[in-house]
């Protein structure tokens, strides 16, 4: 049921209402895929009229840039505790690299909202906010980009700062890309099951990803090594 609110009048107020536009945004993607967010449905189910709703954000795709940002500084936090709790620290490096994809995958794997929005982010959600809301979230990306990266380093220091970075940069790029694979569209569904040697081309979204890092993380160890 939405909610009717007065007029805002006070800090407190305006920050009441950016967290009720933010949390009914984040009910509504565990309802729907991110392109079926739309505007008019978050302002009527928030109580608020479409303008006042851009009162607070610019658009659609600023709110949905910062439930990204959370997320992601979501996923960090518990990779801190669940990457020291899966890997032993004298296991070799192939063993502690192959872990480290494995627990990555997992936890991605587990926040479908994060995928889908990593998966739209740079094709939508990056198209439709100004240059400061853009610079603020890509401020906010790189400081849990480095954050995600100190902590891949801790538990595989053979990777050196430069390509922890890197890795968590194709990361990124990896699960999204994966996740749009893993989620075709009806038409493709209904090929797939018209035609079994097509449905080899459907990809199994958490084994994927896990092998994809597994190589680029193999990858960057070797380039170091040599």
């Amino acid at each position: 049921m939405a909610t009717t609110f007065q007029r805002a009048r006070n800090d407190e107020q305006r920050a009441q209402r950016r967290k009720a536009i933010l949390d009914t945004a984040a009910a509504m993607l565990t309802e729907m895929p991110v392109a079926q967010v739309s505007l008019n449905e978050l302002s009527r189910r928030v109580g608020l009229a479409k303008s006042n709703v851009l009162r607070y954000f610019e658009s659609r795709e600023a709110v949905l840039l910062e439930l990204l940002d959370a997320a992601c500084q979501e996923l960090v936090e518990h990779l801190r505790t669940t990457l020291p709790e899966a890997l032993d620290a004298a296991a070799p490096v192939t063993e502690r690299a192959d872990r480290i994809a494995a627990v990555v995958a997992s936890a991605l794997a587990e926040r479908p909202v994060l995928c889908d929005l990593i998966g739209a982010q740079a094709a939508v959600l990056e198209r439709n906010v100004s240059p400061q809301v853009a610079a603020e979230y890509k401020r906010s990306a790189i400081a849990s980009a480095m954050a995600m990266a100190e902590l891949v380093r801790t538990h595989l220091p053979e990777l050196g700062e430069h390509d922890a970075l890197r890795f968590t940069g194709g990361m990124i790029m990896v699960t999204g890309a994966v996740w749009t694979h893993a989620h075709p569209s009806a038409a493709m569904l209904a090929a797939y099951e018209a035609d079994p040697a097509l449905a080899a081309l459907r990809l199994d979204f958490p084994s994927t990803l896990r092998q994809t890092l597994e190589v680029l993380l193999s990858g960057l160890l070797a380039r170091a090594a040599g």
